[in-house]
């Protein structure tokens, strides 16, 4: 093993009345690029923090190599200053270094710092650490609010680092592309697994099969000593009084087992009266605000029972097609018909349902009291926050001093209680640890209703999805069945990640060879073909679709390969627009 080049020895550190770790030995070694993983509220940002220097610990060392570069991206960035360059310059970058990063996440150095996205906001704390030239890089949710082309930027960013990277995620996807360790910080102690994330639950799976072992010769051990005990020490109290201090021994080890016991996650969905068989039906759906126009020509069929998974670029249009879907916006043309009986569930990507003033106690039960209904039956409302990880203590605690995990946790015990048959979900995985993220997947897995999911977490999106909608922010919208992987393996360059521009001092100009005022003939002939061509491809990929749509549901071998003629239909459509779009871009800017 290589020497540290920063590292915490035998740290402590609790919160309040409450241990948060103690004894953890953490050493990051030049160039190593690893996971930290652990439950929501397990101590992960702290401990990052008191790695970047900006806590101290209750006790233990923190070991940090002379002149040693630590960039911090926290989990929730706060990004000041006039403009996105003088922010990224504040942390020490020099200024066109700091505007290259800025350029490479697909910001304009000369925006205004104000009213930002959050996956902006993210972008723009990741250029800042990473224009500071780090020798550790530090990520606490480095993925949230970022869509799925800024997250494979930023997997390219880290692929060409040279620094060390510690990183806190919850996206499988993302750790298994970065990470080559785990470190697991469960039960306040820190381990340590030296391969990638590919390999973690696996052996945290066994780790905890151990464990269980253990506590059980350990409940044995205990009921043989409390029986002895029972048969009265007072003849022979001299003689056993080792023996009576060792029972107390194991009693003192078992309330600390139960203290430190992993809780349980238990929660399903309430269903309400089922839905008809279609869901959502919709035809040649366009809308346009202003110039823009995110929608032109969609349409789709959800059945009851399906998992629609959509994805695109951040502003592409994601939550103005789900309005549309259920009838809350109008669009400018087609329709929209939804199945009948439908009792839709939400939770909004900026979680608006918690307000502030706003306890637990009052988000569980609204109406007032210490009751909530859950599928129809009353329940306390202590033991139902129980089911989601809250503590009886935390039930007049203001949302507002919730982390983020926990606030994903309440809104999806406000959305679990409700019935309903349609569930929509607008990034429901930001913030939410791996085994929240396990329990949500089971929990959906097992629903009975369709599910619309907004998402850029590409492994839960395969592991849910029955067809995955893509919207590239120009207009164009395909639909393709399976998941993340299976969208991406149909329509390769549908959704164009932003250009990762390596940062570099800036070169004279060379001088711009003669343009071309036209295209040319062979792309002029192109050009008029796909004209033709669009038309052609749209009506077959609609009648194919209305095939599918009409296909009987026993006739497995039919309704395969109906869906492998939409699929094929559907990228060739999709491949003939971005050609027809790239020649209409090339014409325009000859034409200038």
């Amino acid at each position: 093993m290589a020497a540290p080049i920063l590292a915490l020895r035998d740290v402590r550190l609790a919160d309040g009345a409450r241990p948060l770790f103690e004894g953890v030995d953490l050493a990051i070694e030049a160039g190593e690029r690893a996971a930290l993983v652990g439950r929501n509220g397990a101590g992960k940002s702290t401990l990052l923090r008191l790695l970047a220097g900006q806590m101290e610990a209750d006790g233990g060392e923190r070991f940090a190599q002379p002149g040693l570069r630590i960039a911090l991206v926290a989990q929730e960035p706060v990004v000041e200053g006039a403009t996105l360059a003088d922010y990224a310059a504040a942390g020490g970058a020099a200024a066109h270094r700091a505007a290259a990063e800025l350029q490479a996440f697909g910001l304009d150095p000369a925006a205004p710092t104000t009213g930002l996205s959050g996956g902006e906001a993210r972008r723009a704390a990741l250029a800042r650490a990473l224009a500071q030239d780090p020798d550790v890089l530090l990520l606490d949710e480095p993925t949230n609010h970022l869509d799925i082309m800024g997250i494979q930027v930023l997997e390219a960013r880290l692929a060409r680092l040279a620094a060390a990277v510690l990183a806190v995620s919850h996206d499988r996807a993302f750790l298994q592309a970065v990470t080559g360790r785990c470190l697991w910080l469960e039960g306040r102690r820190l381990r340590r697994l030296d391969k990638g994330f590919a390999a973690f639950e696996a052996w945290a799976e066994a780790l905890n099969a151990a464990e269980a072992k253990a506590e059980r010769r350990l409940d044995e051990s205990l009921a043989r000593e409390a029986r002895w005990l029972e048969r009265g020490v007072t003849g022979r109290r001299a003689r056993n009084e080792g023996r009576r201090r060792r029972l107390l021994a194991l009693r003192e080890e078992k309330a600390q087992a139960l203290r430190l016991a992993r809780g349980e996650l238990t929660a399903r969905a309430a269903a309400a009266a089922p839905s008809g068989r279609l869901a959502i039906e919709a035809k040649g759906l366009a809308k346009a605000f202003g110039e823009r126009r995110p929608i032109a020509g969609f349409s789709t069929r959800i059945l009851a029972g399906e998992r629609v998974a959509i994805v695109g670029p951040n502003g592409a249009g994601k939550t103005t097609l789900v309005k549309l879907l259920l009838g809350e916006l109008a669009p400018d043309a087609g329709a929209v018909r939804l199945g009948a009986n439908l009792a839709v569930g939400t939770i909004d990507q900026a979680r608006g349902e918690l307000i502030e003033g706003m306890t637990l106690l009052s988000a569980l039960s609204p109406g007032g009291g210490d009751q909530v209904t859950v599928a129809g039956v009353p329940r306390h409302v202590a033991g139902y926050a129980r089911d989601f990880l809250f503590r009886e203590a935390q039930l007049r605690q203001s949302v507002g001093r919730l982390s983020g995990g926990e606030r994903g946790r309440l809104l999806l015990a406000r959305v679990l209680a409700r019935p309903s048959n349609l569930l929509v979900l607008d990034e429901p995985t930001n913030d939410l640890d791996l085994e929240t993220l396990d329990l949500l997947e089971e929990i959906l897995a097992d629903y009975a209703g369709t599910l619309i999911l907004v998402s850029h977490d590409r492994d839960f999106i395969d592991r849910l999805a029955t067809s995955t909608i893509a919207l590239d922010g120009r207009g164009r919208v395909v639909e393709t069945p399976g998941g993340w992987s299976d969208f991406a393996a149909q329509n390769p360059g549908f959704l164009t990640p932003v250009t990762v521009r390596a940062p570099a001092a800036r070169k004279a100009a060379a001088r711009p060879a003669a343009a071309a005022s036209k295209l040319s003939y062979r792309d002029a002939r192109r050009l008029e073909q796909l004209e033709g061509e669009m038309p052609a491809l749209e009506g077959e990929a609609a009648r194919l679709e209305a095939a599918l749509g009409e296909a009987r549901p026993h006739d497995a071998g039919a309704l395969n390969a109906a869906t492998e003629a939409l699929a094929q239909a559907k990228a060739a459509l999709a491949r003939a627009e971005e050609a027809w779009l790239a020649l209409a871009e090339k014409r325009e800017k000859l034409a200038k």
